[in-house]
């Protein structure tokens, strides 16, 4: 086998390779001979079946099954033994003439085809002293969680039906239909449904239009949508509901004691605090991380700049390009209403790819040094919480899926990997704790503050793709948020 570069530039590689007929033939017979025992042809014992007639027979199909396994597994060790790594599957070009391919099929002629690929450039690891993050550290006060246990505690408030009208803090009861420009919208209509006014549990302003309604009132309310609204597609948008209230019942006391606990499912009051001090924890713990590792990304970012391998950087634009269009077409919006353009946008979004490959590279490189590994049972892990955010119904499917595509699977893998080379890096670099209130910590960072309105409504879904639900979030409306849940699912 003869292999000739033919391109070197850059980190753009093309080679030919060249098979001799002779190689090509002893493959072939080799082939044969392990099937000549084996064959079963009429009138031919077993093992006396002539060569040549088996080549009859086999020839051709056998010298393409050859033919695939030089392009599918000398591909990658010729590649390997020019000491590279492509950075994608090579393309492949090979004789299209078909008078060519059946004397290469027939064994006579060399079988010649090239190869065309970008290489992964080589990484030096740098020293990691010089990095140095500051983590914001919220220490979550007693008052705090007490306020979250009073809110998990509301769901177990009792009320009674009262005459009058509603005030602040009374539940009703209601039918509604949401619309906008007067057109009922998917997710926008609900029945019996309780809500208590003052919980803000509903978009701004809807609750506020329920105080003074009394039993078998029907009111038009009229609100806008946040801008940044879990369903894009309402984003923004002004949408009038037809309510009906079919009743008003007044507040219990409400008690927050063992009892309080037990019927949420609990032990003790003592359990209820611990459970919703370690969420709200974790729930801070979450913004710190993210910060952290902004920090510690970002200085890499510095640190690592090289040629990135342009077409990982295409295929990482195109992911991001289609969630951002995605998102704009669900909201009914273009890239002016954005206060940019698609040029503009284009070039933001192809800085953010190059980013993220080149930090790719980078911590495979860190975490392949470092020996960082992912175990199948973390996989699995991953996989099973993945899963069970599916509807009960899809949850075979999705498995049935992930279980066949092994890209799927990389997608599980790969931010497990990246997780914990972060750890790995955190452990190498300088760390300064800093005491920080709530509102510091939960504040955009200045780079998030002062982009513009397209990165900053689309961006963020762009990376977390997989975390996008305007199809459950428009279930919800007009709710704000999903009303309070049980001690389990604190927020």
């Amino acid at each position: 086998m003869q292999v000739t570069e033919t391109l070197n530039s850059g980190l753009k590689r093309e080679i030919k390779v060249t098979v001799p007929a002779g190689d090509m033939e002893a493959r072939l017979v080799t082939r044969l001979n392990e099937i000549k025992d084996k064959a079963r042809i009429n009138g031919f014992r077993p093992g006396k079946v002539p060569m040549q007639h088996l080549r009859k027979l086999y020839g051709k199909s056998f010298m393409a099954e050859v033919v695939n396994d030089i392009l599918s597994n000398q591909t990658r060790r010729i590649i390997a033994d020019r000491g590279e790594k492509a950075a994608m599957q090579p393309e492949v070009t090979m004789t299209e003439d078909e008078k060519e391919a059946e004397k290469i099929l027939a064994g006579n002629a060399d079988f010649e085809f090239q190869l065309v690929y970008e290489i992964i450039p080589a990484i030096e690891i740098k020293a990691m002293s010089d990095i140095a993050v500051t983590r914001p550290v919220y220490d979550v006060p007693d008052s705090e969680i007490e306020d979250q246990v009073k809110r998990v505690a509301e769901s177990t408030r009792s009320y009674e039906t009262k005459s009058g009208k509603a005030a602040d803090g009374d539940r009703v009861t209601i039918d509604y239909v949401g619309k906008i420009e007067g057109v009922a919208f998917d997710g926008g209509a609900g029945t019996d449904q309780p809500l208590v006014l003052g919980s803000k549990e509903f978009i701004p302003g809807f609750e506020d239009q329920l105080v003074g309604t009394k039993a078998g009132d029907e009111k038009q309310i009229t609100v806008t949508f946040p801008d940044a609204y879990q369903a894009p597609h309402l984003a923004g948008k002004e949408a009038t509901f037809d309510v009906t209230v079919k009743e008003v019942s007044g507040p219990g006391p409400l008690e927050i004691n063992d009892e309080t606990a037990k019927a949420l499912g609990l032990e003790s009051l003592d359990k209820l605090r611990e459970i919703v001090k370690g969420q709200l924890e974790n729930q801070f713990g979450s913004i710190t991380r993210q910060k952290v590792k902004r920090q510690l990304l970002d200085q890499l970012d510095t640190a690592y700049q090289f040629e990135a391998p342009s077409k990982l950087v295409e295929a990482e634009f195109s992911n991001i390009w289609n969630q951002v269009n995605r998102d704009l077409q669900a909201a009914g919006r273009t890239f002016a209403d954005e206060e940019t353009s698609e040029e503009e946008a284009r070039e933001e979004y192809t800085k953010l790819a190059e980013r993220r490959v080149r930090l790719g590279l980078v911590l495979a490189e860190i975490g392949e040094k470092a020996g960082v590994t992912v175990a199948d049972e973390e996989v699995q892990r991953a996989l099973f919480d993945t899963i069970r955010r599916f509807p009960a119904d899809q949850q075979q499917q999705a498995f049935e899926f992930y279980r066949n595509t092994p890209d799927a699977i990389t997608s599980i893998r790969a931010p497990l990997f990246e997780e914990k080379v972060i750890d790995h890096l955190l452990g190498q670099v300088s760390v300064t704790d800093k005491k920080v209130s709530k509102e510091e910590l939960t504040a955009e960072d200045e780079a998030e503050e002062t982009a513009k309105p397209a990165k900053k409504a689309t961006a963020k879904k762009a990376k977390k793709a997989d975390e996008a639900a305007s199809d459950e979030a428009a279930a919800e409306a007009p709710k704000k948020k999903a009303t309070k849940k049980k001690a389990a699912d604190a927020e």
